[in-house]
């Protein structure tokens, strides 16, 4: 058999928010959405422009309190060819990304930034 990664689903506070800062930072788009007003939740899934992996965003309508992320170290990624140009470009949009890392003190390879939700993505050069 064989198996494709399709999504990963993240539950946000505010969904307008959390799809803006998804096309701020990344350029993703708003590939469908999935309105379940009689169960009081909708569903955003989101999508870079040349990939078929997304992001699915719940948003739970009556949620009011910040899910609780746990302490371990999940994170999403997405590369990018020019680390240090998209380090600059967070930076001057007001994104706070971490200074960019190496592993083992190593070039730099990485860097992370933290959603509206507090989620990490990690920007892995390609």
């Amino acid at each position: 058999m064989n198996y494709q990664m399709i999504h990963t689903c993240i539950r946000v506070l505010n969904l307008e928010k959390a799809e803006e800062f998804y096309r701020q930072a990344f350029g993703f788009v708003v590939a469908r959405r999935k309105d379940f007003p009689d169960h009081k939740f909708t569903l955003s899934y989101l999508r870079a422009p040349e990939g078929a992996f997304e992001l699915e965003l719940t948003y739970n309508y009556d949620r009011r309190e910040p899910y609780l992320l746990g302490d371990g170290y999940s994170h999403l990624a997405v590369g990018v060819e020019d680390l240090e140009g998209s380090h600059r470009r967070h930076q001057e949009a007001g994104l706070d990304p971490e200074p960019l890392k190496g592993l083992a003190g190593g070039k730099p390879r990485f860097y992370f930034l933290r959603d509206p939700d507090g989620y990490l993505v990690e920007v892995v050069r390609r």
